[in-house]
């Protein structure tokens, strides 16, 4: 497990929430924030089928690697059988080809063709194969059930989405900051995040910054992640990112 845990704070931040001048001054400025997950995806279906196994509802944790949802493969499989039996009925045939070729007793042609045939048949197999792969699907990264959009034996089409996870784990931060705070802020600032729903205050440093400013809100998306391990955050926490000029400068001096 890496020493420190990567949390992601997007920061919503309205141009009209903001005072004018807390920009420019030393005073600290503060803007929402919400914890957010970096690693979150909606995982769909490959192949068309019977639903067979949900085994983790809505809430509950589980690992890389661990199968979180199947389809029923009985079809696939039986596919996959069949492509079995045309390779091994195509090598034989290719066998014996051979022989008879070396005695003289059939055309080269034959001998190609059925080469050929082979090789078509194992192509068979490997795609028989890789459907009979994507009858379990199994969880990409560690987290949670965010959502379940199917039901146990319900049937689904390919690349209907099936389940919607999240990362409790891998976190990363996006503020949406005032874009004349560039001429104080700086990468590897500490600023503290008060987290309304544990009333606590949490150490974050700041770690990149967007490529381009919004010429509209004049605002700039700048990365940060929490200073530290703290299990209690999950996503969806919000609170209130406070920065000021004396942090950044006195940071980047560092």
């Amino acid at each position: 497990m890496a020493i420190g845990r990567v949390i992601s704070l997007t920061v919503l931040l309205a141009a009209a929430s903001l005072e004018p001048a807390a920009a420019q001054t030393d005073d600290p400025a503060g803007v929402r924030a919400q914890l957010v997950s970096r690693s979150t995806t909606i995982l769909s279906s490959e192949l068309a089928g019977k639903v067979v196994a949900l085994p983790f509802r809505e809430g509950e944790a589980f690992r890389k690697g661990e199968q979180i949802a199947a389809i029923d493969c009985a079809t696939y499989e039986a596919k996959l059988s069949l492509a079995d039996a045309q390779v091994r009925r195509g090598e034989r045939k290719s066998a014996a080809l051979r022989v008879l070729d070396k005695r003289g007793a059939t055309g080269k042609v034959d001998l190609d063709l059925a080469e050929i045939d082979l090789q078509a048949a194992k192509a068979d197999y490997r795609l028989a194969a890789a459907d009979v792969s994507r009858c379990s699907i199994v969880a990409p990264f560690s987290g949670k059930v965010a959502e379940r959009k199917v039901h146990l034996f319900q049937y689904v089409s390919a690349g209907e989405p099936m389940l919607d996870v999240v990362s409790d784990q891998d976190l990363e931060v996006e503020l949406l900051a005032p874009s004349s705070w560039l001429s104080w802020l700086k990468l590897g600032a500490a600023f503290s995040v008060k987290i309304d729903e544990l009333g606590r205050d949490f150490p974050a440093l700041l770690s990149r910054m967007g490529a381009r400013i919004d010429p509209v809100s004049q605002s700039i998306k700048v990365y940060a992640q929490i200073d530290g391990i703290y299990p209690e955050l999950v996503p969806g926490m919000s609170g209130l990112a406070v920065l000021a000029p004396t942090q950044g400068e006195d940071r980047a001096a560092q």
